[in-house]
């Protein structure tokens, strides 16, 4: 099946405007939205409610249903990350017991496993990105794990344009990070700005996923 074009460009304008809307002139909104970042389950929580495919942002309210939420995709989160811990079981451990002998050894296991952890990882993201979405729009976290629909999903959308659109948001979060670092060492006022800007950052990357879902019909 043939990749569906993307406008990325597009699509980052269309997240950065959704991004905007959420808290530009709406102050209290935008510090509710601050205060959740710490709480992380309400920000996760108001992520679900993105992924929805709600629009306008929604508002954030209904404090315990968003943390729930949260608490949700944390599991869903936890769950899709354990494939890496069996991995830095089954590689870092025995390469930190070889170090004691086999410095040499010790260090191949340990390229080994981190090279393996880095492949899982990707496509953990690249599965993971859809089936969290697929749990927001469907109210069900077996939904994030139908793996069958995830793969037919990313399939009509096609692997190397969905590839390519999280290769553009993964960037976009380069310059993201480099920004906040340079705020972090203005002593008090870049910790507050920071702090102000990881909201926009997160319902800006939430809708983007959410546009690379909804780019191509979802299966049943």
């Amino acid at each position: 099946m043939g990749d569906i074009p993307m406008d990325y460009g597009n699509m980052l304008g269309d997240s950065f405007s959704y991004a905007k809307d959420a808290v530009w002139g709406k102050w209290v909104q935008w510090i509710l939205l601050a205060i959740s970042t710490i709480i992380f389950p309400l920000i996760m929580g108001y992520m679900v409610r993105i992924y929805s495919g709600v629009k306008p942002a929604p508002e954030p309210g209904n404090w315990v249903g968003m943390f729930i939420d949260g608490l949700k995709l944390l599991i869903i989160g936890f769950i899709y990350s354990i494939p890496l811990f069996v991995i830095m079981v089954l590689f870092l451990i025995p390469a930190g017991m070889l170090g004691n002998g086999d410095p040499v050894a010790a260090l191949g296991a340990i390229g080994i496993g981190l090279l393996v952890m880095i492949i899982v990882g990707i496509v953990i993201t690249l599965i993971s990105a859809i089936g969290m979405i697929r749990f927001a729009q469907k109210d069900s976290i077996g939904q994030a794990f139908a793996f069958s629909a995830i793969l037919e999903h990313i399939g009509k959308i096609g692997w190397g344009s969905y590839i390519i659109a999280i290769i553009v948001l993964w960037i976009a979060g380069i310059v993201f990070g480099f920004v906040v670092g340079l705020l972090v060492v203005i002593p008090v006022l870049g910790g507050l700005i920071s702090l102000f800007l990881y909201p926009v950052w997160i319902i800006f990357a939430a809708r983007y996923v959410t546009l690379i879902y909804e780019s191509a019909p979802a299966p049943a």
